[in-house]
This record gives structure tokens, sequence and C-alpha cells, in this order.
């Protein structure tokens, strides 16, 4: 808003969309690496039998998140992935939700904005 050059607003706006994108992208990397800690320590039962049968929980819902993430890439919608979100009950799978609205959202605003380099002489 400081400056009056058009051409300058523009491409501000532009690297600032660049940078919510990345910004997005590291995060559902962040998230996509973090999906579940498993527990160290003090934190680990002493009964081996509940330590496997909780280990094999661990597995199960990371093998569920990983195609819950697959099959939102492929949702184009915002109001499909809202239904999803008020559906789930897990934090996690409300966590890949969130994010999937988010790069959604982004990428829509992306495609209305726009070209920077539309209408410049060079």
């Amino acid at each position: 808003e400081a400056t009056p050059d058009l051409a300058e607003r523009r491409r501000i706006r532009s690297a600032i969309r660049e940078l919510q994108r990345q910004e997005l992208e590291r995060d559902e990397e962040a998230l996509a690496s973090k999906r579940f800690r498993s527990e160290r320590g003090s934190h680990r039962q002493d009964n081996k039998e509940n330590w496997l049968r909780s280990q094999q929980l661990e597995e199960e819902q990371q093998k569920a998140l990983a195609s819950l993430s697959q099959k939102l890439e492929s949702i184009t919608d915002v109001e499909e992935l809202t239904k999803l979100l008020r559906a789930a009950s897990e934090y996690e799978e409300r966590k890949l939700i969130r994010a999937a609205i988010r790069k959604l959202r982004a990428e829509e605003i992306e495609g209305e904005a726009p070209s920077p380099y539309l209408g410049q002489a060079e």
C-alpha cells in the first residue's frame, strides 16, 4: 500500500503468495514426517504384550493416515474437505484435512490472481 507503483505492488503480492505456498509445503512435509512419535523411555509399557499391541495400533494408524493423505490429494472441493473435517474424530486426521483445505484455498487464490508479468513492457 505504501508504493503507488502498481507493478511493484503486483510483484510484492506475488512474492507474498509464493512465501505462503512455501510455508504450506513445509508444514505438510513436517506433518508427514511427524505423524506419530513412538513412545520412549518410561512411557513404554513393561508388559511386552501391551507394547506389541500398541506398536501394531500405531502402525495401523500410520497406514490409515497415509491412505487418507493420498485420498485428500485427489479431492479438489473445499466443501467436501470440510465435510470430512467435521466427520473426522482423531486429531491427526483433522490436522491433515485442515492442511489440505489451506493448500486448496492457496491454490485457488493463486489461480484468481493476475500474473505479475502481464501488461509489463520489456
